[in-house]
């Protein structure tokens, strides 16, 4: 198995759809993400009961069960608790301060701890949390659509990231 060479921990804020967090999970384990950190309502692999839940782990397919997880109530919090730790915080967001993913992978991969985070599927990232980020990057969009499925972004994301 590969791994990445440099260490990455996604974030997620506020993801609504169970589906979406457990395909996230499936492509952060082969992306070689170290840990996921569910933020506010986002679900997690459990349910309130203790035990896993089928609809996530029909999406996950036993990478909830290997993926290391947290759930953390703040986002904020969270984000300024990684970045005293070292870590480099990137949003992935349409804003006018983002930049193109592929034009500062690169550079963003000399970074020695990335922490990516993504939003809820229709609010995205609050001011708030864009305005905590280190960087913040979007994904072209070259179709008539402005936007892509938060699971499909953090694809995109993760692998265009990797060391």
């Amino acid at each position: 198995m590969i791994k990445s060479v440099l260490p990455r921990v996604v974030v997620l804020h506020n993801i609504r759809s169970v589906h979406n967090v457990g395909s996230i999970f499936r492509t952060a384990d082969g992306a070689g993400v170290e840990k996921i950190f569910m933020c506010g309502i986002t679900p997690t692999p459990l349910d309130r009961f203790g035990k896993y839940r089928k609809d996530f782990s029909k999406v996950a397919l036993g990478a909830e069960k290997k993926m290391p997880w947290e759930h953390v109530a703040r986002t904020t919090v969270l984000l300024r608790r990684l970045q005293r730790e070292g870590w480099h915080v990137v949003a992935v967001e349409q804003s006018p301060r983002a930049r193109d993913i592929w034009k500062v992978s690169s550079k963003l991969r000399n970074k020695k701890r990335i922490a990516v985070i993504f939003g809820a599927e229709v609010e995205g990232l609050s001011t708030s949390i864009l305005h905590i980020a280190d960087a913040i990057v979007e994904i072209p969009m070259y179709g008539e659509k402005e936007s892509l499925n938060v699971s499909v972004a953090a694809g995109i994301a993760l692998f265009g990231l990797r060391a």
